[in-house]
């Protein structure tokens, strides 16, 4: 194994470009950030069926060709590009899929994970030295190991994990990067802790070539100083860094602590046992980026005068022009922050994770009544489902944004399904990847974005759109660091 030790404080990178979604945080914009000197950042979330979409719609172009031609095993490859790129897909054809992963799931659907995630790190990390990351959700846990395997293939800088408590990944991390098989914990509903499905098995022996993989620094995004200490405390291994995200922060939020109320939109109310103790989190002698609302330098400022390393920004790289976002989408996005016009809800029940989720009111997409109730529920990308005990004792998958007598049926309740979302069919819709169903509709865009949403308008005065370059320059950081 090689590893590398954290920089110097000097020597880390001030800024974290978010990673967004599925797939808005992708290669182009990551790439942008690191060439950049920054931590470019891509999104690890259904990277396997991002692939093979981008596959279907653009084949195979000379820098695809290189990056393929480096994974260490070309069985896979030939595979794959057999089964997704050897036929175009039509305008008018739905886009072939992959089985939903379970606890079961082997062979090409685990190959295409570990594939997909070294192609999106390895062109990110193409024409520059920077540090490229990885963005993942412990709550999307089957295709955690696949996913971290890949990147590291592709030497993988970082890897950022939110949405739960991963102290077990830094483990994982120093296992892969010898070699070695993994066995990652699943949360099954309902399941003794002797159920063997309450684990989950990763050998990377199949992928691996001639080079040692480096183990990449862990970062765990938390809310609280009392996650960032049980992480540090608890984890099976280092915790390299934190990203302290406030629940301005666009995406999964963090719920209040303790009983949860609501203002009179339904949004829940953050109060004092949620403000951050940075001086707490600053003892532990750990780098920290602080998230949630960086807008402006002076946000910048503010970071680093709280002892943070610096600030990790989502939402304005969200709208620039190498965001993975659907371009036709983007524009009607920025047309309406110039006129002044979007709000953001942050929803209790758009998530079927359980966790609060920012969705922006763009028309058109699921934040309209019509929209989403015009919508045909339908679950075949299934990312988030949550495993359960059947009554037979077998483990079955259910989901709330699932066809509700279906969800019944499995034993969930009604009332969770109630203004629930497809995340996964929305969010790859945001990012241009929709699928188009058999009657003739395609899949509607949901849009998640930080509270701040409204602030990308300082980067679009005399212009209609800006560039990743363009939000670091507005950001001013060196300023910001001689102040």
């Amino acid at each position: 194994m090689s590893q590398t030790s954290f920089p110097t404080a000097e020597r880390v990178p001030w800024l974290i470009q978010g990673g967004m979604g599925i797939a808005i945080s992708g290669w182009p914009l990551a790439r942008a950030v690191s060439s950049a000197g920054q931590i470019g950042v891509v999104s690890g979330t259904a990277i396997d069926n991002v692939f093979i979409r981008r596959l279907q719609a653009n084949g195979i172009d000379a820098t695809l060709r290189t990056v393929l031609d480096r994974f260490p095993s070309q069985r896979v490859v030939d595979e794959v590009v057999h089964d997704f790129a050897s036929v175009r897909r039509g305008a008018t054809e739905p886009y072939r899929t992959l089985p939903m992963l379970t606890h079961r799931s082997h062979g090409r659907s685990i190959d295409v994970l570990v594939l997909a995630s070294f192609v999106e790190v390895a062109l990110a990390k193409m024409g520059h030295d920077g540090a490229v990351g990885i963005n993942l959700l412990t709550k999307v846990q089957i295709p955690t190991a696949a996913t971290l395997c890949g990147a590291m293939l592709a030497g993988v800088d970082y890897v950022m994990m939110g949405a739960g408590v991963p102290t077990h990944i830094p483990g994982v991390l120093e296992r892969l990067s010898r070699g070695e098989p993994v066995d990652l914990p699943l949360s099954v509903t309902d399941a003794d802790s002797d159920n063997p499905a309450t684990s989950l098995h990763f050998d990377p022996a199949p992928y691996l070539g001639s080079d040692a993989l480096t183990r990449p620094r862990f970062v765990a995004i938390v809310s609280s100083h009392v996650l960032a200490n049980a992480l540090a405390k608890r984890s099976n291994g280092p915790v390299d860094g934190f990203v302290v995200e406030r629940p301005t922060a666009g995406g999964h939020n963090a719920p209040p602590r303790g009983a949860i109320s609501v203002d009179a939109n339904g949004d829940p109310q953050y109060g004092p046992r949620d403000v951050v103790d940075f001086e707490a989190i600053a003892s532990l002698n750990t780098p920290f980026w602080i998230g949630g609302g960086v807008t402006s330098a002076q946000h910048v400022r503010d970071a680093l005068a709280l002892g943070a390393s610096g600030v990790q920004v989502g939402t304005l790289f969200a709208y620039c022009n190498e965001s993975g976002m659907d371009p036709a989408l983007r524009r009607r996005v920025l047309n309406a922050v110039a006129a002044g016009s979007v709000t953001v809800r942050t929803s209790l029940r758009a998530s079927s994770t359980g966790y609060p989720f920012k969705v922006a009111s763009v028309p058109g997409t699921i934040s309209d009544a019509d929209v989403y109730d015009e919508r045909t529920r339908k679950c075949d990308l299934g990312y988030l489902r949550e495993p359960y005990v059947r009554s037979d004792g077998v483990v079955g998958y259910r989901c709330a944004a699932e066809p509700v007598s279906a969800y019944v049926r499995k034993g969930g309740q009604v009332e969770a399904t109630v203004d629930s979302s497809c995340l996964c069919n929305g969010l790859m819709a945001t990012a241009g990847l929709g699928q188009l169903r058999s009657d003739g509709r395609r899949e509607p865009p949901i849009v998640t974005s930080g509270d701040c949403i409204n602030d990308v308008r300082q980067l679009l005065r005399g212009r209609d759109n800006y560039s990743a370059s363009d939000v670091l320059a507005h950001l001013d950081v060196l300023s910001a660091a001689r102040t």
